[in-house]
């Protein structure tokens, strides 16, 4: 009958079939339920049966095997770098950025990895809004540091044991340093398929070896502000797509920064020895997407106004083999290949990296793959696959380089926040098999920052706090607006913003 909905269809538009539903982890209630339905997904991914408290716990020990700055790290737990878009056009500090920043000191992690992203230069923001590490911000900086210090330290008592570094980054292709809606695009190589989406029309706009080589002095210069407002180590950052990640995979490149393997990991080594030879003693880390895929784009037979269809690859059989991706087979570029991972984390041990903190993947192109989720941002696709499974394959590559990582090198494991009331006790059983050295949360601090401090101090979580990865938090700077966790965290749910973020979604169409 004309106008009547399909069985199964979707109901914004009833001639197309509905993407297949997921099974949301709060329908979960009991540990033998959520191993059930993992064992239905034929993924590993073990799950203790309880949350260890105290000093029983594997989340709260002690880690001795490296010092950072002098210090050993006095719990198994890190809080990502997680940034706002709420700075200001200098590259300042706002009240929101403070907030964020104390908020990762109450939450009781002893590794702080990166804070937020921070520019080395003004050009090479993701948006106008992202901190530029520079002279003229450094009060900025100490302040931040200052308050991260005071309020863990009111909660914990000592921060003898607290390690905080600053995430040093180019954004590279996904510059957008004067205007949210424009895309100033700096990428290492021609991408065949990104460079569409990501307005690269000229050879111009890639970079010249003599324009790296004098990008080196940058990461100097912001590794010597980082070191002089008390910073323990920098992340030269190396993940998700931006500059120094795609360097990594730039096979394609002519001259001294592509092609081999020397020449595509020439940069992170020029940076660490000009570093080194300024005489700085700051420690060094660096994140790794540690693998990646082509990009995805949601399944145009599945997608209808204001709901995209599943993720699916764009064609890319005219690309084969693929020379366009790090830690990927070149013959199937949707499964990942770690014989150069192995390779880069070699190196990284040898050049007296002390972390490597694994990612996976891009939040541009493929974002399942990088951070798993049940509900897609406003320019992403439903999920392809159910998300853990993305959480399972980060866990177990992750597992895969602990394996066989030199001794000298802590490895911080991510990709947990979608398991929510189940986080604590994958986690657990993760560090007391030794899959990882440490458990690094992201997303969930923007809602939940004390997470794992409830789980070490509580053996429970509050679950009106947990994050249900409905992505606002990526959907609000899509649209130009403050990044924060609207749908939990008052602070964010009674601002202005948050009514502008929904009526912008309802204008989009987005259910």
């Amino acid at each position: 009958m004309a106008g009547q909905r399909l069985p199964g269809a979707c109901i914004l538009c009833p001639s197309m079939p509905e993407p297949a539903k997921l099974t949301r982890i709060p329908s979960l209630k009991t540990v033998a339920e959520f191993r059930a339905h993992v064992a239905s997904l034929g993924i590993d991914l073990p799950c203790e049966d309880a949350i260890a408290t105290g000093a029983a716990s594997p989340l709260a020990q002690p880690l001795r095997a490296v010092r950072i700055n002098g210090k050993h790290l006095g719990n198994r737990y890190a809080v990502q770098p997680m940034e706002g878009w709420d700075g200001t056009t200098s590259g300042g500090i706002t009240p929101e950025v403070l907030r964020r920043w104390q908020r990762f000191g109450q939450s009781g992690a002893k590794l702080i990895f990166g804070g937020e992203a921070m520019a080395v230069r003004p050009d090479g923001r993701a948006n106008p809004n992202q901190l530029i590490i520079s002279e003229q911000n450094t009060p900025d900086l100490a302040k931040l540091r200052e308050t991260l210090f005071s309020a863990h330290k009111e909660l914990y008592g000592s921060t003898d044991d607290l390690v905080i570094g600053f995430q040093l980054t180019h954004s590279g292709r996904f510059c957008k340093p004067n205007d949210h809606s424009r895309l100033e695009p700096r990428p290492a190589y021609r991408h065949p398929l990104l460079d569409p989406s990501f307005k690269v029309t000229s050879d111009a706009q890639v970079w010249t070896d003599s324009e790296l080589d004098g990008l080196v002095e940058d990461y100097v210069a912001a590794a010597r502000i980082a070191w002089n407002v008390g910073a323990d180590f920098v992340d030269i950052k190396h993940c998700h797509g931006y500059l120094l990640h795609e360097l990594l995979s730039a096979f394609t490149r002519p001259g001294k920064y592509g092609g081999s393997f020397e020449n595509r990991t020439r940069m992170l080594r020029d940076i660490v020895a000009a570093i080194r030879a300024s005489g700085n003693r700051i420690e060094l880390a660096v994140r790794l997407s540690a693998f990646d895929f082509v990009p995805f784009r949601p399944d145009p037979v599945l997608s209808c106004p204001g709901r995209p269809g599943p993720g699916v690859p764009v064609p890319f059989s005219h690309c084969l083999p693929y020379r366009y991706a790090f830690g990927v087979s070149q013959q199937n570029p949707i499964a990942y290949d770690l014989t150069e991972t192995f390779q880069f984390l070699d190196l990284c041990a040898g050049l007296d990296i002390k972390i490597i903190n694994l990612t996976a993947g891009s939040p541009y192109y493929n974002p399942h793959i990088q951070r798993p989720a049940a509900y897609p941002p406003s320019d992403g696709y439903q999920p392809p696959e159910d998300p853990l499974v993305g959480v399972a394959r980060q866990i177990n590559v992750v597992r895969q380089l602990k394996a066989r990582a030199p001794a000298n090198l802590l490895l911080v494991g991510t990709a947990y926040s979608y398991l929510q009331e189940y986080l604590p006790h994958v986690a657990q059983h993760v560090l007391r098999h030794d899959w990882a050295d440490l458990i690094g949360i992201g997303r969930m601090v923007l809602s939940y920052p004390t997470v794992l401090a409830d789980a070490i101090g509580q053996g429970m979580l509050q679950s009106k706090s947990i994050c249900r990865t409905f992505s606002d938090c990526t959907t609000a700077p899509r649209k130009g607006l403050i990044s924060g966790c609207y749908p939990l965290d008052r602070y964010y749910s009674a601002r202005a913003e948050a009514q502008r973020l929904k009526e912008l979604k309802k204008a989009a169409g987005e259910a």
